[in-house]
């Protein structure tokens, strides 16, 4: 039987409350009458956190706040507020290079290897940013990419290639890419319920260390 362990940290904490922070100065800036809700769907988060995180912005200086007839409420962003957007904004361009670059290198990798051991058609699984680096790298190792498995989603295709929500509607595949980014080690433990585990590929920029022990 077999065991698989591993860790990944996607991103830290303070990254996490850096990014929601940018992305609420960010939509407070082009629109001063936001609402909480608004901010909510732009975050992908629960309404209760939304107004955590703004709470967090207001206490620090960087957004005020002014009431308005119906309960309607203004937001505004201070000078401390475009000062602070305008730093993330900074960390935000030169991360996403970094991650760019970094991604390229782990999925071109991950599909060479693949290459090597015979494995040419290949299913990515989750749908993000990873997806679709890993689309564009894929043709350059000499391996097809059949589409993608993404059990969270509508959508029924991602760069012109199939969806499948599960694997029982799966086309025939070689191995398994791993691209989710929110909780790839869940997904993982589900696919090795799935499929044999040793058809299933980790990028390193995904910070998972898979070791296979036979019980």
């Amino acid at each position: 039987m077999n065991s698989l362990l591993y860790t990944v940290q996607i991103m830290n904490s303070q990254q996490k409350e850096d990014t929601a922070t940018l992305e609420i100065l960010q939509a407070i800036e082009s629109k001063k009458d936001v609402t909480q809700r608004h901010l909510a769907d732009k975050l992908d988060v629960a309404l209760g956190l939304a107004n955590s995180y703004l709470k967090r912005c207001v206490h620090k200086g960087l957004i005020k706040i002014h009431q308005a007839p119906a309960n309607r409420y203004f937001y505004y962003l201070t000078p401390k507020g475009f000062a602070e957007k305008s730093r993330l904004t900074t960390e935000y361009l030169s991360s996403s290079f970094n991650f760019y670059r970094h991604a390229s290198a782990s999925c071109s990798d991950v599909f060479k290897h693949c290459h090597d051991l015979g494995y040419h058609k290949i299913l990515l699984c989750g749908l993000s940013e990873l997806a679709e680096i890993a689309s564009l790298r894929a043709r350059e190792q000499g391996v097809d990419i059949v589409g993608t498995l993404d059990m969270d989603t509508h959508k029924k295709e991602f760069l012109g290639l199939p969806i499948w929500s599960t694997f029982d509607l799966l086309p025939d595949f070689d191995a398994c890419v791993v691209t989710e980014l929110k909780e790839p080690h869940k997904l993982i433990e589900y696919m090795r319920t799935q499929v044999d585990i040793e058809i299933v590929f980790v990028p390193e920029i995904l910070g998972i260390k898979k070791d296979l022990e036979n019980n």
